[in-house]
């Protein structure tokens, strides 16, 4: 398969979860990868890809000048970025009578200021070639609030907005800007529901989706790689569900 070959991707978030997943679909389509991580990234990954990853950088999506050194090492690394997928995310707890100021900060600065320092960066050479493609990671709860996560819904929210205002600014200049928005995905990130005391929850939360399961990172990756194909030439601005049916609606049972 080569629906990306030829291609170079920076994914950020790129140890675990949506972002390891992605990078193993992309090089699988045949594309060269630059990973970015504040975790290390894995040997095990790292050996799976093979040649196919020409750079791993650390990175803190949160400081300008560590976004800046990494961009520019993957540029230096893959010749030019075609691909940025910003998969770098966390999750984050708390309604507004209760949620600590620097946790607030904590979750805006990685979810929302993060994507948008790396594309900042990545943009200066797309723009210098008047071509290239970016994919923000955001989620369902961006679209329909859950309650007791403020800063993420609003995180996430908030990167539905950029992505279409980005759409609007570089289109143009023959960029295109997207977001894929996920259900619940079984990644590390949300590994904590799997604990006995939040099994009611998660059971819950499964219970939103339409098809009553959770998400594998590999299929949230698929819609990725749509994104980043030239199968999607004509698509910029869209934010993507890859939901299980969670906005779709309630279904009512009927007996």
């Amino acid at each position: 398969m080569s629906r990306l070959a030829g291609k170079t991707a920076f994914i950020t978030g790129g140890a675990s979860g949506i972002g390891a997943a992605s990078a193993r679909r992309f090089v699988a389509e045949g594309a060269t990868v630059a990973l970015a991580d504040l975790q290390e990234i894995p040997s095990e990954l790292l050996a799976e890809l093979g040649d196919a990853v020409r750079s791993t950088h650390s990175l803190d999506v949160r400081d300008e000048s560590s976004v800046e050194v990494a961009v520019q090492g993957g540029l230096t690394s893959l010749g030019q970025i075609d691909v940025l997928l910003n998969a770098a995310g966390v999750n984050g707890y708390g309604s507004a009578h209760d949620l600590d100021a620097a946790e607030w900060d904590r979750v805006m600065d990685i979810n929302l200021k993060g994507s948008f320092l790396v594309a900042k960066h990545v943009l200066a050479d797309m723009r210098s070639r008047q071509s290239g493609n970016i994919i923000h990671i955001a989620s369902v709860e961006g679209m329909s609030a859950i309650s007791m996560q403020l800063a993420y819904n609003a995180s996430k929210g908030a990167v539905i907005l950029m992505t279409k205002n980005m759409a609007l600014d570089y289109g143009v200049e023959g960029i295109r800007v997207n977001c894929l928005c996920p259900g619940l995905i079984d990644t590390p990130m949300t590994a904590m529901l799997r604990e006995p005391e939040l099994q009611v929850l998660r059971n819950r939360m499964v219970e939103l989706h339409a098809l009553k399961r959770t998400g594998s990172p590999e299929e949230v990756a698929n819609c990725a790689v749509f994104l980043a194909s030239d199968e999607a030439s004509f698509v910029t601005g869209s934010a993507l569900v890859v939901d299980g049916g969670w906005t779709a609606g309630h279904r009512l049972e009927i007996t």
